[in-house]
């Protein structure tokens, strides 16, 4: 017999009984939403002036230098042969610096929903005081600025103890295992409690074995309510720091994809954050203030709906970048060195192999 049919199937969590909590109206129910931000206020600095030139050359790089990092990339690269990079002449070098505009946006949103845990000896404090609603609710651990993280917090004055759906309050559920029966057939006779004629010295002529999950009780400890039976229901706030970037590259060496520079640095020629950010004008390069002028209106314009500004930051970087040109066996080849790390993108690289890593 199936012992599962001692036990009839969990019912559904109860109702939204937090609808009419005041400032959570409509957030929970169906796992709840993002609750818009208290009215942003307007930034308050004037429009950010241009970096004023100075010394923005960047040290040529050397051939020596050049090789180096060339023959460290080969070597990094478990299907290139180190023979152009350690063997391969170098005929020009080409330095192309690249500006980089970098926009940071660092936001906090705010979501709730319901959510319940085994009951542990809480009290139940459903409306002993009014709810302090989503905005109000003070984080225990605000990180650094334009650092991510995610906090998970019980709302106060929501708490209420119910019976476990899952278990109908027992503590036990039935052996997923075992179906609840607490046994399975044998599997030396086949549940038959003979082998070639004779008993079964398995099963003692049963047939059976105890199920080795719940050790032959049928029954294990709920897991919804880790067998104590009851459940603490509560509205669940989670808050999230996100730092949002966007980096737009000008002036870019042809050859070089764009994404490798988002892993180096350069040379830096301005910043400056504060909560909320005017475009940065007077560059020498137009690109660069019409792109910080671009972005800080989409970063305020998509973020400021759904989550709170806490603060932008902006800066201006020069990345080096060297084309250098060199010859292997009489053919030319072409590599890139770029970034204060002298990273190297050689796309084209003249001697490779399939390699099979086992």
């Amino acid at each position: 017999m199936d012992g599962s049919a001692a036990y009839p199937p969990p019912s559904a969590p109860p109702a939204n009984m937090f609808g009419n909590v005041p400032g959570y109206e409509g957030t929970v129910a169906g796992g709840g939403g993002y609750l818009p931000p208290p009215m942003p206020l307007e930034p308050v600095a004037p429009p950010q002036p241009g970096p004023v030139p100075d010394d923005w050359s960047i040290p040529t790089l050397s051939e020596d230098v050049a090789h180096e990092a060339f023959k460290s990339f080969a070597s990094s690269q478990c299907c290139y042969s180190k023979a152009p990079a350690n063997d391969g002449v170098i005929t020009s070098m080409e330095p192309s610096n690249t500006y980089r505009y970098r926009l940071e946006t660092f936001t906090e949103s705010r979501s709730t929903e319901w959510a319940h845990k085994p009951h542990e000896g809480e009290p139940a404090d459903f409306y002993t005081q009014t709810a302090p609603r989503p905005w109000e609710i003070q984080a225990t651990q605000t990180p650094s600025l334009f650092t991510n993280h995610t906090e998970e917090i019980r709302v106060p004055y929501t708490s209420s103890i119910k019976e476990c759906h899952s278990c109908h309050a027992s503590g036990l559920m039935p052996c997923e295992e075992c179906h609840g029966d607490g046994g399975k057939p044998c599997w030396v006779c086949n549940g038959s409690g003979m082998r070639d004629n004779e008993s079964c010295s398995r099963c003692n002529s049963t047939g059976r074995d105890n199920c080795s999950s719940c050790d032959g009780r049928g029954t294990k400890e709920c897991e919804t309510c880790k067998g104590k039976r009851q459940l603490l229901t509560y509205i669940k706030l989670k808050v999230e720091w996100t730092n949002q970037v966007e980096d737009h590259v000008v002036e870019q060496n042809p050859g070089l994809n764009s994404d490798d520079l988002r892993s180096v640095s350069g040379k830096q020629l301005f910043k400056n954050n504060q909560y909320l950010l005017y475009p940065l004008l007077g560059f020498p390069n137009p690109a660069i203030s019409e792109a910080s002028e671009r972005l800080i209106r989409d970063h305020q314009s998509k973020y400021a709906q759904a989550s709170r500004i806490l603060q932008q930051r902006q800066t201006v970087e020069l990345i080096p970048i060297t084309k250098v040109n060199y010859k292997w066996k009489g053919d030319s080849h072409v590599y890139f060195v770029y970034g204060n790390e002298h990273k190297v993108s050689a796309d084209n690289y003249p001697a490779t192999c399939c390699c099979v890593i086992l």
